[in-house]
């Protein structure tokens, strides 16, 4: 399987970009002799919804830290737009929750003006413009009323729209978000999912590091799916990379893509 894989769905708004999004380019990541990440090669669309899968390990959440630069590869090269990926406003992150401390005695709209760093810069107060854009992003992840509250004080679902509403503060044209859904309920999925909507329909390209192969698969949340185990397995659309082959490259033999009445199953054979 080739690890050279182009994701070509270009967004209508924006029309005038031609380079990708994001450009991955022979892109591997070692610890310790181990390749997390060999020679991934990877083309974004400005615009695309994408649905990054694999099975634990993967290196997944190692693509997304590297692109976002918290991550120094040990080879290949990241563009964004077109230009050298500077790591610093281009693209936003929303990290897993496990690995954030939620003890840490900061207010909601504390971290929602930490995406504005990049603009204000270390050690300066903050503009008129940066608490504008702040309270805008609060406003559209619905968290206003909570701007005040330390952030360990909130629910799973309300944490992350914290740390969306920093990604939009920011103004980043590429948003990655590491295992989004982890841990939160149907209802607080379903509002993370809205709020992500309206944030790709404004342009913003979107990458969902997930573990849900049933959500990757869902063609109205999704354009593109990119399957991973250490090194590019497949990318494309759902049909095309959740396949019987691609799935059990990826996860073993014990995995397997089963067409029913009722829709498409993902079943282990342990079940």
């Amino acid at each position: 399987m080739s690890n050279v894989a182009s994701l070509s769905l270009a967004h209508a708004q924006h029309p005038e970009r031609i380079a990708p999004a994001l450009d991955v380019r022979d892109l591997s990541v070692v610890y310790e002799h181990t390749h997390a990440l060999d020679s991934i090669t990877l083309q974004v669309q400005a615009g695309t919804r994408v649905a990054l899968v694999g099975p634990n390990g993967a290196g997944k959440s190692t693509l997304l830290k590297a692109i976002v630069g918290l991550v120094k590869p040990t080879s290949g090269t990241i563009y964004v737009e077109g230009c050298a990926h500077n790591h610093r406003n281009a693209v936003a992150y929303v990290p897993q929750r496990a690995i954030v401390d939620w003890n840490f005695p900061v207010t909601v709209r504390d971290v929602v003006m930490m995406g504005r760093i990049g603009q204000i810069g270390l050690l300066r107060p903050p503009r008129r413009q940066d608490r504008a854009q702040v309270q805008a992003s609060l406003e559209q992840v619905r968290m206003t009323e909570l701007a005040h509250r330390q952030i360990g004080q909130l629910s799973g679902g309300q944490q992350q729209r914290v740390f969306l509403a920093r990604a939009l503060a920011q103004q980043a044209q590429v948003l990655l978000l590491d295992e989004p859904f982890t841990g939160l309920d149907v209802r607080s999925q379903d509002e993370l999912l809205q709020i992500i909507e309206e944030i790709h329909a404004a342009g913003v390209t979107v990458l969902i590091a997930t573990h849900d192969l049933y959500q990757a698969a869902d063609t109205q949340h999704y354009e593109q799916v990119v399957l991973l185990n250490r090194r590019l397995i497949a990318a494309g659309s759902a049909d095309a990379v959740l396949t019987s082959t691609h799935l059990a490259e990826a996860y073993g033999t014990h995995l397997h893509r089963i067409h029913t009445p009722e829709g498409e199953i993902m079943l282990h054979d342990r079940h």
